[in-house]
């Protein structure tokens, strides 16, 4: 079975989907933001290995969870999960950096960077919400939760070019408008068809088995030509000079150097 971690899984998607990969059989780790949201992590999940707590606003804590995550290494799968979204504008971590750009952007960068040995697989939560976002890149650290979202679809595409040599799997994952606390009681799109793709695509599984480089909603990979909001992604996203100029950016940012 799989050793999988799943950041921002005290609650809402990465918790339910952890619940569904320990029932699976796989040793499944947690995180959390506080000693509380660990706590409560643990006690909604008792199957769960651990649950390692890291402020994600702080280089220096998500830093220090890379340092954790390669001392319980080798990992199969890691999902990056963990997002602000709704009241953060005026947020900001322990370095100066908005708490939305350092937790959606900076974070996942960080650790997939400094987790070595690489994972068999990495997943980027992303949304369809990226349609929004600004593809120039400008003021970046200022950036919206749509901009966040379309960062972290270019983040699966380069780390699934740099680390294709290492046999590293990197999917973008868009879990569509659901019914959590973040999605909101109406949200309209089939939780569950969404739970199941993280699990798929943690798992390496179904349809996503040997897919790198791939969109994915409902268990179904999507392309930059589909018509559909939640099932196509922005073509931009392709442009591999825009994929380098994010990694460049963040990698100025957080003075953490991206694998080579």
């Amino acid at each position: 079975m799989a050793r999988i971690f799943i950041t921002g899984s005290s609650d809402g998607l990465g918790l339910r989907s952890a619940r569904v990969l320990s029932k699976h059989g796989h040793d499944v780790y947690l995180h959390a933001r506080n000693s509380q949201r660990a706590q409560d992590a643990q006690a909604a999940l008792p199957e769960a290995k651990d649950v390692f707590i890291a402020d994600l606003t702080s280089i220096e804590e998500t830093k220090s969870l890379a340092a954790k995550l390669n001392q319980t290494g080798p990992w199969d799968a890691i999902v990056h999960n963990a997002g602000l979204m709704h009241g953060v504008s005026h947020l900001k971590g322990k370095e100066g950096i908005p708490a939305l750009f350092a937790v959606n952007t900076l974070a996942p960068y960080i650790l997939s960077s400094l987790v070595d040995p690489p994972p068999k697989r990495y997943v980027f939560v992303s949304s369809g919400m990226h349609h929004g976002g600004d593809s120039s890149l400008r003021n970046i650290q200022q950036c919206s939760y749509s901009d966040s979202k379309y960062h972290n679809v270019l983040l699966a595409f380069w780390f699934a070019r740099r680390l294709a040599n290492k046999g590293v799997l990197s999917n973008a994952l868009n879990p569509g408008w659901v019914p959590t606390k973040m999605g909101g009681s109406s949200a309209p799109d089939n939780i569950d068809a969404a739970i199941d793709t993280y699990v798929m695509l943690a798992e390496g599984s179904g349809a996503s088995e040997g897919k790198t480089g791939g969109y994915w909603y409902q268990t179904r990979q999507g392309t930059s030509r589909g018509s559909g909001r939640e099932t196509s992604y922005e073509s931009s996203l392709d442009d591999e000079a825009r994929q380098d100029k994010l990694i460049e950016t963040c990698a100025e940012i957080s003075g953490v150097k991206p694998p080579q």
